[in-house]
């Protein structure tokens, strides 16, 4: 099964939105951090990916009709080339709610990740995670200006990598319409649906730790 869609924005943009949205289309089931932590034996193949080898990207995504979120988003020139006809979505947000989100979730999650009590196979995907994700996306995933940096750097790079006739660069919050008419699909009779607000994601880990974060906000993917 080659991927039908690729999900090229960083984590925070949506992509938990995205992966519920392109499943009510018909593009599931879809790749997203929490099929990872759902199917540990795919650590295996971003153990690989992260160390510079060559991986058969079919084999990675396998199932799997469209990919959004971390760990497939910092790999979204490759995957695009191995499926060349699968159409980009591009997520993203204002820059500073962007920053804001992901200081508080992700980027507190590798901060504090040494300190957590997680089961072994958790702890497993995420060292391995955090070894390789965040240098590849920025110089310093903690650093605001950092992140920031890097953020628009990968914006950047895909309006420059991927021709216009197959990107949609899209924020959430515009709901059905784009999407459906990128898609070529008809427009949903239910609501565009929206999720993982911060107590969400700190769900999945029993919670967000008392470690503060850098940014005291209430976030929304």
């Amino acid at each position: 099964m080659a991927l039908k869609v690729i999900g090229s924005g960083f984590g925070r943009t949506g992509t938990m939105t995205m992966k519920q949205a392109l499943g009510m289309l018909g593009f599931g089931p879809t790749h997203h951090m929490t099929e990872v932590m759902a199917y540990p034996k795919q650590l295996a193949h971003w153990k690989a990916i992260f160390a510079g080898q060559d991986v058969d990207w079919a084999e990675v995504y396998n199932g799997y009709v469209s990919q959004v979120d971390w760990p497939g988003a910092a790999y979204w020139q490759e995957a695009s080339i191995a499926f060349p006809d699968a159409k980009v979505i591009h997520t993203e947000r204002p820059e500073d709610d962007w920053w804001a989100s992901y200081n508080s979730t992700i980027g507190k999650f590798f901060a504090v990740l040494d300190t957590l009590e997680l089961p072994p196979e958790f702890a497993d995907i995420f060292g391995t995670m955090k070894a390789g994700l965040p240098s590849r996306t920025f110089s310093d995933f903690s650093d605001r200006d950092s992140a920031i940096a890097g953020y628009r750097a990968n914006n950047a790079r895909v309006r420059e990598l991927i021709p216009a006739e197959r990107l949609l660069v899209f924020n959430v919050a515009d709901g059905w319409e784009p999407l459906c008419r990128f898609l070529d699909v008809p427009v949903p009779d239910a609501p565009f649906p929206r999720s993982h607000a911060r107590d969400e994601f700190w769900a999945h880990f029993g919670g967000e730790p008392e470690t503060p974060s850098r940014v005291a906000v209430e976030a929304t993917d």
